[in-house]
This record gives C-alpha cells, sequence and structure tokens, in this order.
C-alpha cells in the first residue's frame, strides 16, 4: 500500500509497504480521505511542539472499516467511521476524572505516532465513532470542529453574551459557527481582510474587525463599552495570545486554543484587574465529537465553502508548499486516498 511520510522538515516522500494486518483490539481502517490541518503544516515547517521526525501525519480521517473482530459497538466491515485520534492511557489522573484530552501519555495520531496520510490504518476499536449519515467531507472535518467543541464546552458559554474569536482560520471558523448555533454573539479578529470576509459572508458572524492597533477600540464600540465576557486565541501566535486580555472584559475567560512553542509574557496588573481567568484547551473528547457529528447530520456547517483545496495523493506533495502561502485563500485542503 502507498503512504506519505514527512522525512525531515520541508520534505515528503511517497512509499510503498506491506497491507496491514489485524491485530487484537483494532480494526484496519482504508482511508479515504484526510483533511490538512496547522498541525500537519507546522509539522512539515519544523516548528510543530511535540513533534519529532520521520512521521506519517494526518488525523483529521474519513474512513471505512476493512476488518474488524467482533465487538460490543456492533461496528462491522463497510462502516464509514470517524476516527477520535487521541490515544489516552486510561490510568492516569486525567483519564480517571474524564479528561482523556490531556492524558499524562496521551499520543495523537499523525504527531506522536504515524497517522493517516497511507492507504490503510490500524487503530484501537475504542477510538472510532460510526458516522454513518456523513458524506467523506464531513468526516474529514469532524475532528478540527471537535476542536472548536471542546474549547466552548470549556469556556461555559452564555446565551447571548459578546465573545471575541482572534484568528480565521479553520479552528476559529469551527469556534465561531458552533458558538452562534449556542447562541453566542460573535466577533471575528484577523489579520486577513479576506478570511474576515469569508466569517461574515459564509459563517453569518456578528462583527468582524481587522486585527490592528484600533481592534480594542472597535471592540469597546460593538460592546458599548464592557468588552467581550470570552475571547478565544485561535491563532498559536505569539502577538496575538498576548494581546487577547485587552479584548476581554472584567471578570472575563480567557481561552488558549491555539498553540505556541514559546513563553508568554502577560501584564500582570492588567490581568489582574480583570480578575482573569485563563484556561487552556487541548484536543477534544467523545462528548464533543458527537456533538460535532449531530451538527454537521443537521447540515448546520457550510461543508462546501469550509473545503477550498482537494487533491489526490499523488498530487499532495507537489501542492503543499501552495497551501502555506496566504495568497491561495486555503482555508482547509483535503487529500483522497
Amino acid at each position: 500500500m502507498k503512504y506519505i511520510v514527512c522525512e525531515k522538515p520541508g520534505e515528503f516522500i511517497l512509499k510503498e509497504k506491506e497491507n496491514l494486518k489485524i491485530k487484537a483490539g483494532e480494526a484496519i481502517l482504508k482511508v479515504k480521505k484526510v483533511g490538512i490541518c496547522g498541525t500537519d503544516l507546522h509539522a512539515y515547517a519544523g516548528n510543530q511542539a511535540f513533534f519529532t521526525y520521520p512521521r506519517i501525519l494526518g488525523h483529521e480521517l474519513a474512513t471505512e472499516i476493512l476488518e474488524i473482530e467482533e465487538n460490543n459497538r456492533n461496528l462491522k466491515p463497510r462502516d464509514n467511521v470517524v476516527v477520535m485520534p487521541y490515544i489516552s492511557c486510561g490510568k492516569c489522573i486525567a483519564c480517571r476524572n474524564g479528561k482523556t484530552n490531556c492524558c499524562t501519555d496521551i499520543k495523537v495520531l499523525g504527531v506522536h505516532t504515524d497517522g493517516g496520510m497511507q492507504e490503510q490504518i490500524s487503530v484501537p476499536i475504542d477510538l472510532l465513532i460510526p458516522a454513518i449519515e456523513l458524506s467523506d467531507n464531513q468526516m474529514a472535518v469532524v475532528e478540527p470542529l471537535a476542536i472548536g467543541a471542546h474549547a466552548i464546552r470549556r469556556a461555559q458559554l452564555v446565551q447571548g453574551e459578546f465573545i471575541v474569536v482572534i484568528g480565521c482560520g479553520p479552528i476559529g471558523i469551527g469556534i465561531m459557527k458552533l458558538a452562534q448555533l449556542a447562541g453566542a454573539r460573535v466577533i471575528a479578529i484577523d489579520v486577513n481582510q479576506q478570511r474576515l470576509e469569508y466569517a461574515k459572508e459564509k459563517i453569518g458572524v456578528n462583527h468582524i474587525v481587522l486585527g490592528d492597533a484600533n481592534a480594542a477600540k472597535k471592540i469597546t464600540t460593538i460592546t458599548n463599552g464592557d468588552m467581550a465576557t470570552a475571547v478565544f486565541d485561535a491563532t498559536g501566535h505569539k502577538g496575538a495570545l498576548e494581546t487577547g486580555p485587552d479584548y476581554m472584559s472584567h471578570g472575563g475567560r480567557y481561552i488558549l486554543v491555539g498553540l505556541s512553542k514559546g513563553e508568554l509574557v502577560f501584564i500582570h496588573p492588567k490581568i489582574h484587574a480583570k480578575e482573569t481567568t485563563i484556561m487552556c484547551s487541548r484536543n477534544a473528547t467523545l462528548e464533543d465529537f458527537e456533538h460535532v457529528i449531530s451538527v454537521l447530520e443537521k447540515g448546520k456547517f457550510p461543508i462546501d465553502s469550509f473545503i477550498t483545496h482537494n487533491v489526490g495523493y499523488q498530487q499532495m506533495i507537489a501542492n503543499f508548499d501552495k497551501w502555506l502561502d496566504p495568497a491561495n485563500r486555503v482555508i482547509k485542503a483535503t487529500v483522497d486516498f
């Protein structure tokens, strides 16, 4: 079977190996489509945290079961399934408290262990979620949308409150749409005007603000001086992360979804005066995946405009560099296997 490996930063190689053999407790899946996410882009560029090479990337997967042993979940060959790509130990303090998304020994497919850029993949059965009603495109975006769903659940949004989402990339867009569905009034911030227009026209956010020196003043006007009671960073950019509290109300919450490799610096009197709640949101849980699948089944997310680029795996290596260039207006790229 064919697979694509990132040998080192900036280098993909198409290779071939034998088909997989089934292991106890695992299923062999046919990979139909892989979504390309920020983690993949950062790994290719050489600036992804918690990463080693060589690595088969890919954890946003649309798959079909090829082989599976008898199981108590009634999963069977030819079933379409979404893969929850977080392998947790089930024993640590986080797992015992239901926070498998931040297991002390977590292994994420495509990051800590090989992922889905291959024609077949073998994964534990308990990571599979039935997705009978979803298309391949829908299945391939469940995982990034679940990241947003988890962040929203962490923030405990209140109906009608103003929130700011910094970053109109795939994760930020997911947060915006799911927050709208939860009843929030959404203000989108980005330095890219074209992405802001997408958030306004296709996602339907209430307000868009260019991420410049006047952003805080504009949010003050939009919120009648209150600022946003919840601010989400979906960029992982140091400057954006450190600026986020400026958009937040007194008594507000600041949710860090994007991941930066370096140190962050906050002015303590400013965050202390607001009695700021700072929380991180990592990965997602089964509850988040099931919520997103339900949203997609009801047709409440604009898949057709969200996936902007798609190629077969034979063309991926030649196209990957282009997806790093903002001029190509990539929101979500996918690869067919």
